[in-house]
Formats: C-alpha cells, sequence, structure tokens
C-alpha cells in the first residue's frame, strides 16, 4: 500500500544521500553537531556495513524531521516532451518541478520557485553533477515538502498559501542560462531551454490566465529569477500583476581576501562552458562591451531590469562568506576555515574584512538602484544564513528572524501586494538576537 510504498522510499539510498545533501547545506535545519557529524560521514569514501545500518537508522529520524519542517509533501512532474525539444538536463535526462494547486480565491495566482544549487564550471564538475540530482531527474526524489513561501498553510503563509506553487527542479548547473552540448562528454548545457520549455508548460496549463504572478528562487534559482524576470514579465498578459523575488541570489562582484577575483573567474568559466552569454539580459550585456559574461552580477542586471523585484538576502551570506570573500583557492593556509564556519570563531582582522565586505555588498545595493526605486523592495539581515525564503523557520515561525518589528513573511506580503514599501535593512552583525544560533 502507500504506507508501505513512502517507507521503502525512506529507506532507499537515493533518499538517504538526499537529506545528507538537505541537512548539510542548510537547506533544513539541524542541530551543528549531527551536522557536523553528517558532513564528516558524506566526505567519507567507504562506508562500513554497519555504518550503513546506522545511516539508515538515522535517515528515518531525518525524515520525520525534514516532513515537519517542510510541510506537505507534493509529487514531482517529468516534462518528457522536453527531451525531444533539447531541454534536458546535464545527463540528458528529462526537466521536472514540484506544482501544489492553487484554490479559493488563489487559483489565478501563480508562484514559479526555482531551485537552487550551485553551479558546474568545467567538464569534470559537471560530469559529477550527472550522478546527482543537481544533474539528472532520474536521481531526482518523487515528493518534495513545501514551506515558507511555498507553504499550503494559510496560517504559516497567509498571503500566498492558496496560489499555484510550483517548484522547478534544477538540473543544467548555469541558473537556467545554457545553451550548448558536449557531445564528446555526453553534456546537455540547456538551461535556458528548460526556464523555457517549463513556462511554456505553465502557461498552458492555466497560467497565461493569471491575475498574479511572482518568478521566485533561492541561491542559483534567486540569481536565475533576477536574469529571467522581465523575460517572465513579458511572457504573461499585460493585465497580469508581476513581480520577482530573489532570495540569496544577489552574488557580489568583488575580490577574495588574496586579493584575487575568484569568483569573476569562476563565473567567466560557467558562461563560456554553458554558451550562457547569449541568455543574460540585453539591457545588460549590450553596456558591457567585452564582458558581457559580468552580466551573472546581479549588481549590474538590477539597474536596468523593469519589473518590480525584492530581494531577500544576508549581507553576511554564509555562501558568499565561503565563496566569494574566502574562497579555499585563496586561503591556501586556512585561516580562514573556523571562521567561515563559525563567525564566532573569526580573529578580530577576518570580522573587519567581513563588515568590509557586507558595506560593499550593501553599496552595490545602493548603486542598481535597490534602495530608492518604489518597485523594488529588500528585506537585508545579519544572519549567518543562505536561502531563507523556503524554510518555514525562517520565514515565518516564532523563531524567525525579526528586522525592524517585521519577519520575512510580513515583509514579502506587504511589499507585493503594496500595502507599504518595505526597504529592511538590519544592524551590523552580531545584533541580531533574533537570528537562528
Amino acid at each position: 500500500d502507500e504506507d508501505n510504498k513512502r517507507l521503502y522510499f525512506l529507506t532507499t539510498r537515493s533518499f538517504q544521500f538526499f537529506l545528507l545533501r538537505r541537512f548539510t547545506s542548510g537547506a533544513v535545519s539541524s542541530p551543528p553537531i549531527l551536522r557536523d557529524r553528517l558532513l564528516n560521514l558524506k566526505r567519507s569514501r567507504m562506508i562500513s556495513g554497519r555504518l550503513r545500518q546506522w545511516l539508515s537508522l538515522l535517515v528515518c529520524v531525518l525524515a520525520v524531521i525534514l516532513l515537519k519542517s517542510e510541510g506537505a509533501s507534493v509529487g514531482i512532474t517529468f516534462l518528457q516532451d522536453a527531451v525531444a525539444k533539447g531541454a534536458v538536463c546535464l545527463d540528458g535526462s528529462p526537466p521536472a518541478y514540484h506544482f501544489d494547486k492553487g484554490s479559493g480565491a488563489g487559483v489565478d495566482n501563480w508562484i514559479v520557485h526555482m531551485e537552487g544549487g550551485g553551479w558546474c564550471e568545467d567538464v569534470p564538475t559537471c560530469l559529477s553533477r550527472k550522478s546527482t540530482d543537481l544533474g539528472s531527474s532520474k536521481q531526482m526524489v518523487k515528493q518534495f515538502g513545501f514551506s515558507g513561501l511555498l507553504s499550503g498553510q494559510q496560517k504559516s503563509n497567509p498571503d500566498f498559501y492558496n496560489w499555484n506553487r510550483i517548484k522547478v527542479r534544477y538540473c543544467d548547473g548555469s541558473s537556467f542560462t545554457g545553451d550548448a552540448v558536449d557531445r564528446a562528454n555526453n553534456l546537455f548545457f540547456k538551461g535556458n531551454s528548460i526556464w523555457e520549455f517549463i513556462i511554456a508548460d505553465l502557461l498552458a496549463k492555466g497560467m497565461r490566465n493569471a491575475k498574479n504572478a511572482i518568478l521566485s528562487g533561492c541561491s542559483a534559482g534567486g540569481l536565475a529569477s533576477i536574469l529571467h524576470c522581465d523575460r517572465f514579465r513579458a511572457l504573461l498578459p499585460a493585465s497580469t500583476k508581476v513581480k520577482c523575488i530573489s532570495d540569496a541570489g544577489f552574488f557580489l562582484h568583488a575580490q577574495d581576501v588574496s586579493g584575487g577575483k575568484h569568483i569573476e573567474e569562476f563565473y567567466g568559466k560557467v558562461a563560456r562552458l554553458h554558451g550562457s552569454v547569449k541568455n543574460l539580459p540585453a539591457s545588460c550585456t549590450s553596456r558591457m562591451g567585452a564582458r558581457p559574461e559580468l552580466c551573472f552580477f546581479p549588481q549590474y542586471v538590477v539597474q536596468t531590469m523593469q519589473t518590480p523585484i525584492f530581494f531577500v538576502n544576508s549581507a553576511y551570506d554564509s555562501w558568499q562568506i565561503k565563496n566569494i570573500l574566502a574562497p579555499s583557492a585563496a586561503d591556501k593556509s586556512k585561516a580562514w576555515k573556523s571562521c567561515k564556519l563559525d563567525l564566532k570563531k573569526c580573529t578580530a582582522a577576518q570580522l573587519k574584512t567581513i563588515q568590509d565586505f557586507r558595506t560593499q555588498f550593501l553599496s552595490a545595493l545602493n548603486r542598481a538602484g535597490v534602495v530608492n526605486s518604489p518597485s523594488k523592495g529588500m528585506f537585508i539581515d545579519s544572519c549567518y544564513a543562505h536561502c531563507q525564503v523556503g524554510k518555514q523557520i525562517q520565514w515565518s515561525s516564532d523563531s524567525s528572524p525579526v528586522v525592524s518589528n517585521m519577519k520575512i513573511a510580513k515583509a514579502v506580503g506587504d511589499w507585493y501586494y503594496e500595502r507599504s514599501p518595505i526597504k529592511k535593512l538590519d544592524c551590523p552583525y552580531p545584533c541580531n538576537p533574533t537570528c537562528p544560533k
């Protein structure tokens, strides 16, 4: 029966490693000690029989936590017809999404939320993704818990609970911008085709009649919500109220601690490998001369955007501190290792560098017009976090971060429905006691 099928699913290896990725990436809250143990397990090259038994038992516990934290489980939809159009994951498998249909007054309202998961910048890293859910729909779990912005519970998501809510799975490694094929390595860089096919599919399923529509995303998906925002607006009727939300997607063009340009070089590799440049916003690339790949950085895109957009971001984004400010390549001595894991372990000099990074981030927001534009909103907290709108604990729970007496859910709702302009900026770390410990 269905209960037995579900129990079997929870004990499969694919779900075990899905849980490991979710908990160790911070996508689901877990105690620091447990997360550290999981990270050590994840790094192990060999798992003994006894360890595998322990993992199976642990999975059952984690599954309960996951289901409670992420809300109702929503089934997956594979778009088999996309294969013939070349809109495929890195391994050639069909793209997919999870769709929870709207009801009542929300039946004509739509949220399309794009999953995150980083990028692959060269053939080896893309090949390694092919065997995971970030490169193949064959590896994706069939059920996904919706919470936060995607929650179907009125109490926890009063402004959007009854909308049509779609989570687009991420399997291309380019923030849905790629358009190339590597036949020699059997790699398909078709992120832009995936995005176009999925949006066309949703339009045919009723989104073309939407009264309200939101394009949102987290991390690499949050970047995609910026890059595709104006195109999304153009595909919907003029009568539709369209806005975008970027969660942890405002990646800063900045130097690392060694004075190098690690993130600039990284995004350049992604753009060249995936053939992304032609799918970046023309309003940006036309101004960048010989450096159109710099339009992967939101600070150069947002200033010419026409569609209203809201930014949920930490000024101390944990991914950016670890990968833009102090990437391993720029920290050969590992002087930043402890600091990146826990800001309380940073030296005074490291904290100053991090505070300077915050200053750069806020300056980039200001120069992009986010601070002063009436159509743009922001909730910038000082929590050491990455991706917040999809987690109930940070979206609208009793322990959610508060900035100027407001939680993220209220800020996003007030901005979308224009109940009030929202420009929430937190004080510098470590001032906010409501940040998750």
